[in-house]
């Protein structure tokens, strides 16, 4: 990676090194502003956005409602303790109750709090029903949902845990889709099935519909919490508001965040009527959670979603992302293949993907990886046909230069009309 620009960005990398711990295997670029769906860095060289800050920054960068909303009210109020109201979190829980059909939200900061929660509410609530004994979780293998401890320990992929276990007990993996392991799982003692309607850090894999109504059935008949974690995939992602409403599965519990506070820390944890009252007075909380000012800017994310009509311009856009990753899958050897729903999707290669990463920061385009040979497909809700012609045209050059062809050009071109 050749990339480090001016005295001044090596500075700033130098210190980085010195201060930040390395926990990141951060790429030597030092970005200073963006714009839509580009960022520029300290030097003034700009890129092409593709991964959204890991899916956050979903109406691209420093849209100009949200700024005005970002000055308008850091000029009233930034923070209050949760022991009083405000009229942000109440109108943003009501919007994503209206959007989702559930009844009731818990603000807290980043995701794998809200995961915390949603472990915290499925224990109490099957203690409330079954007494101690239920507690079992069912969550998925290859999954991720963060790296908190709680977190960490229902994501299925022990890279994440290994030096850190034992986790907490009573969780238990099944393959995603394999419904005889996951029947086999469930029982009278689980309190919670756990999963990603679709994959994301795992490799972008899309759970079947029949795979989701059958782990609906379990939990209603072991009178077990059925928990969609959405962090990623869920707020317009896929072309619909919730990735789960492609199935018409419905959870109990749907987990939220990334794109929700326009940048700020913001998850949500949403629950159905019955489960409203569960936790019970201060048995859960979050100081920073919905702060006036992040829940702000979840309303006014909210509104440029409808004012643009950008589920739309997704499932267009996501449309020509699909067809650009299949023709590659189809000429390149190297490509093993395409999947995903709408703007987040992935192209599986069977050669490691991070120095074609690397290559393609170097030609202006940022491109996120995953599973080590999975490039995913993060890219802000705004973008264009055109903006995926960009990267996918870097994109195969660079696979080009790294594999033989399935079939000639020629032949390809010719199917294609």
């Amino acid at each position: 990676m050749l990339i480090q620009g001016s005295q001044a960005a090596s500075e700033v990398l130098e210190r980085d090194r010195q201060r930040l711990l390395p926990v990141y295997a951060r790429f030597p670029v030092v970005m200073e502003r963006g714009e839509g769906v580009f960022l520029f860095d300290i030097d003034g060289n700009r890129y092409l956005d593709m991964m959204a800050g890991l899916g956050v920054n979903a109406v691209g960068h420093a849209h100009p409602r949200m700024v005005a909303a970002m000055v308008d009210q850091a000029s009233k109020m930034v923070h209050l303790s949760p022991q009083y109201h405000n009229s942000n979190p109440g109108l943003l829980a009501e919007r994503l109750c209206e959007l989702s059909g559930m009844a009731g939200a818990f603000f807290s900061t980043g995701g794998s709090e809200a995961v915390e929660g949603a472990l915290k509410l499925a224990r109490t609530h099957g203690r409330q029903i079954g007494g101690r004994e239920k507690h079992g979780i069912v969550a998925l293998k290859g999954s991720y949902h963060g790296r908190t401890f709680g977190s960490m320990s229902v994501t299925g992929q022990e890279k994440y845990s290994a030096d850190f276990g034992p986790g907490i007990p009573g969780i238990e993996f099944v393959e995603r889709d394999n419904i005889e392991q996951l029947r086999a799982a469930v029982n009278a003692k689980t309190c919670a099935i756990l999963m990603e309607p679709v994959l994301g850090e795992g490799g972008v894999h899309v759970c079947s519909p029949a795979f989701l109504a059958e782990a609906r059935r379990l939990a209603d008949q072991h009178r077990a919490l059925l928990i969609f974690d959405e962090i990623q995939s869920g707020l317009g992602r896929t072309g619909r508001w919730f990735a789960f409403q492609a199935s018409g599965v419905r959870p109990d519990v749907l987990i939220l965040g990334k794109p929700l506070g326009g940048g700020l820390p913001l998850s949500a944890l949403l629950v159905t009527d019955e489960l409203f009252h569960s936790f019970g007075l201060a048995k859960h909380g979050s100081t920073l959670g919905g702060s006036p000012f992040a829940c702000r800017l979840g309303l006014e994310f909210l509104a440029i979603m409808e004012k643009e009509k950008l589920l739309d311009r997704v499932k267009a856009t996501g449309a020509h992302l699909s067809a650009r990753l299949a023709h590659l899958v189809e000429e390149f050897e190297v490509c093993v293949e395409a999947r995903g729903d709408g703007l987040l999707q992935g192209l599986e290669l069977t050669i490691p993907a991070r120095p074609i990463a690397e290559a393609a920061l170097e030609q202006g385009v940022m491109l996120n990886v995953v599973q080590g040979n999975v490039v995913r497909f993060l890219c802000p809700l705004i973008t264009e046909p055109e903006h995926i012609d960009k990267a996918l045209d870097v994109l195969h050059d660079l696979l080009e230069a790294r594999s033989e062809r399935r079939q000639p050009v020629s032949q390809l071109l010719a199917a294609s009309v």
